[in-house]
């Protein structure tokens, strides 16, 4: 037997009615309490008839009563308003606290089941069963799960927000940094916006070769020695900015190029952010104001300035490696034919996942406005699903999402249940555990 297991029957009410006491008095659970999952009895504030007397406060549970004392709650002053002992098994009387002996009160073929689900050696405990259960039932759940999925990200945009005196467009700036590096480069994109406050960016955000200048140069991509025409008119003017801001360089060594698609080069990144600054400056205001995500997309459709329009990154520098065999510069650190560097929708996808959605459902928790929690999954109900291994595992399980509302609550329910086989605070578990052989 398993004290988890416990807890679901307890909570679940699937005792039978013919409860007694050890002692022989009858029990009605008038209210089981509420599970706490920190320090302290297992579930708070619970109302138990024992007798003819009517008990407010705890319950504990155990697999045997001599867990009270191997657990050392005889010393603990945190259990003293607890008023039923729940137990499996009674192997010994330990206190003076009435104590329910569940053996032989449930189904036990649902422990079984249990079991044989968590036993399971697939990829999640349900893998060959959870396209059985009820459209509704799992449409329900992972709605549920999508807002526990914002509500975790709050806690990270929470952190952002106490350090920077809960400067909303200065939050923004920080995520949006973080999602525009992806995996590769988002921890120097995230360590640039430390160094390179939004406030400053905000004051020149009129001119963007100030913008260009400033996130390049705080880069350290205008440190070496540059030869064409606008990387030199961009390192004088980073060379004012650096001398009025006082401004801070990281090295360029940190940032990543090799295997990754051209579009997606820091360089590329920054040029595209200079831009969008430069078109909305505080745009956390309009994303706010913003009804859908086409309006959204809308204030993230810009394109990097022209000379990356012929360029992937600075022409040579010494930190993009060395020329090839016959002394001509790499593909990518030579011009190109022309073609526009436009932020694109898939990226617009996900900064509107990670990056929008946290921002404005911890916005809408912090002032109490519903209103705009909501517009925060109707931002992820909009968007395009997500496409990564967890997503396609289920798909292959037969649950396809739809969106990235979906695709959110799937990521949260693999990392915070399945992975972990939680299945019992699972509704999906739930629902299979009292289907007969439904799991194969």
């Amino acid at each position: 037997m398993r004290e988890e297991f416990l807890y679901y029957i307890w909570e679940n009410r699937l005792t039978d009615k013919d409860l007694k006491t050890t002692e022989g008095e009858a029990v009605e659970v008038v209210a089981t309490g509420y599970h706490n999952t920190d320090s302290g009895p297992d579930f708070l504030e619970a109302k138990i008839q024992i007798g003819d007397k009517l008990w407010a406060g705890h319950v504990e549970i155990h697999v045997k009563s001599s867990d009270w004392n191997r657990h050392g709650h005889q010393n603990d002053k945190a259990y003293k308003n607890v008023i039923l002992h729940v137990v499996y098994q009674n192997d010994l009387q330990v206190n003076d606290i009435p104590t329910l002996e569940l053996k032989g009160h449930f189904d036990e073929s649902l422990f079984a089941q249990y079991q044989k689900l968590i036993a399971s050696k697939t990829w999640i405990p349900c893998e060959r069963s959870i396209s059985h259960v009820p459209v509704f039932t799992r449409l329900s759940w992972l709605d549920r799960m999508a807002v526990e999925r914002l509500e975790s990200k709050s806690v990270n945009v929470t952190k952002i927000l106490e350090a920077n005196q809960f400067d909303w467009e200065d939050a923004l700036y920080k995520l949006l940094m973080r999602y525009f590096g992806l995996k590769v480069n988002n921890e120097s994109f995230e360590y640039l916006s430390n160094i390179l406050p939004f406030k400053t960016l905000l004051k020149h955000a009129d001119n963007l070769l100030q913008v260009e200048a400033m996130l390049m140069g705080c880069a350290g991509f205008l440190e070496d020695d540059l030869t064409e025409d606008y990387p030199l008119l961009l390192k004088r003017e980073f060379a004012v900015m650096k001398a009025k801001f006082n401004l801070l360089t990281m090295p360029a060594e940190r940032w990543r190029f090799m295997r990754m698609r051209p579009s997606n080069f820091p360089t590329i990144r920054l040029a595209q952010m200079a831009q969008l600054i430069h078109k909305n400056g505080c745009l956390f205001a309009k994303i706010k104001a913003a009804k859908d995500t086409d309006e959204v997309k809308a204030l993230f459709d810009v394109k990097a300035s022209e000379y990356w329009e012929t360029h992937w990154r600075f022409v040579g520098l010494s930190y993009y490696g060395s020329r090839n065999d016959d002394g001509r510069l790499p593909q990518c650190d030579s011009p190109t034919k022309p073609k526009p560097k436009h932020l694109g929708e898939t990226t617009a996808d996900v900064l509107i996942i990670n990056a929008v959605a946290p921002l404005l459902f911890c916005y809408g928790k912090l002032h109490k406005d519903e209103s705009v929690c909501e517009t925060a999954l109707q931002f992820l109900e909009e968007t395009e699903a997500e496409d990564n291994a967890i997503i396609r595992h289920y798909a292959q399980c037969g649950i396809k999402a739809e969106n990235a509302m979906q695709t959110q609550a799937l990521l949260h329910l693999y990392s915070y249940f399945c992975k972990r086989k939680r299945c019992l605070e699972c509704r999906i578990g739930n629902v299979l555990l009292h289907k007969t052989n439904s799991i194969s």
